[in-house]
């Protein structure tokens, strides 16, 4: 005697259920794909290659955005062309896409680049954006947001915190300022280039205070770890030793851990962030504080430290040789 056998069936109307949750499935991924490749396929202008210019330009390719680069120097842009970029011969025409960013040293550099006949300014089109990552004053951004406007095109403030390593990793904090269509429209970009952006203000120039107060901070905690370390070096304790007190207690902070760790090693070369640099930061939020009526009396000191790195030969140093100036002034060095 044969046990019986029972045959499952799928209903016809489940085949349809099946069918169409699979068809909807499929249309939610193509339109994130169609997504993804309409954010890739945006035209970007990189200006500065720095280390910091080229390690976001280089993730700004690797994402699949149409990067066109220039800088001074050619041989940092032919660089990025052997990973995609394409090779502007003038600033000007390395604006002529949905956006341009620039990565410049100072204030006169940004100048020359908005400002000049072959610039960006001249070049870019209507509803162009220009992102403006590097370290300005208050005053220039306000200047560059208003004949950016008058030229019909738009204009985000959008400094970075963080070193070359973070940048190379797209683990960049962004401080973004600017009108609100502005940012929205290169939110893509940022978020291939850094780990979280922040949107502080329509009015631009409020996010180069923001950079400019987080450098002074910096700058406070290179100077304050250099004492700490040269004072208790006095009575026999390692600095190594030291900063693991600091950092496994209540200093656990990236920038007392990355910052302690170069002053303990005396580790200044390569420079990731350069000494005159930092003296220019400095002495900007100073000019920032002068003009909002707001005393910096640290900045002050400050900004004396690092002249004094720099009287002594400390031009191609990291600006955490700030630290080390301690030490010398202890007689320990």
């Amino acid at each position: 005697m044969h046990a019986s056998r029972t045959t499952s069936c799928v209903q016809p109307s489940r085949i349809l259920e099946i069918r169409s949750d699979c068809a909807e499935r499929w249309l939610k991924a193509e339109r994130f794909r169609v997504e993804r490749t309409m954010r890739g396929s945006m035209k970007v202008g990189f200006i500065g290659l720095g280390q910091m210019g080229s390690a976001i330009a280089a993730n700004l390719i690797k994402a699949g955005h149409e990067v066109t680069v220039y800088n001074r120097t050619r041989a940092k842009a032919d660089k990025l062309a052997s990973v995609g970029a394409k090779v502007a011969s003038t600033p000007g025409e390395a604006a002529k896409g949905d956006a341009v960013f620039t990565m410049l040293a100072d204030d006169k550099a940004i100048e020359s680049i908005a400002f000049d006949a072959n610039g960006i300014l001249a070049h870019m089109k209507p509803g162009g954006v220009h992102v403006a990552m590097s370290t300005i004053s208050a005053a220039l951004s306000k200047r560059l947001a208003e004949s950016h406007a008058k030229a019909g095109q738009r204009y985000v403030a959008a400094p970075v915190l963080g070193r070359p390593d973070a940048a190379a990793a797209a683990k960049l904090f962004i401080v973004a300022a600017g009108a609100a269509d502005a940012v929205k429209t290169v939110t893509p970009l940022f978020d291939v280039i850094g780990q979280r952006t922040f949107v502080v203000s329509e009015q631009a120039d409020a996010a180069n205070v923001v950079k400019l107060s987080c450098n002074f901070l910096i700058a406070t905690v290179i100077e304050s770890l250099g004492e700490t370390m040269a004072l208790t070096s006095k009575v026999g304790i390692d600095k190594h030793n030291f900063l693991d007190i600091l950092t496994s207690t209540l200093f656990g902070a990236p920038i007392y851990k990355t910052y302690g760790n170069l002053i303990a090693d005396e580790k200044f070369k390569p420079a990731g962030f350069a000494a005159p640099l930092g003296l220019k930061d400095v002495r900007l939020a100073l000019a920032a504080g002068e003009e909002l009526r707001v005393p910096l009396p640290i900045a002050s000191l400050l900004r004396d430290r690092f002249l004094t790195l720099l009287a002594h030969g400390g031009d191609d140093l990291d600006w955490s040789a700030v630290g080390s100036l301690a030490a010398k002034d202890a007689g320990s060095v």
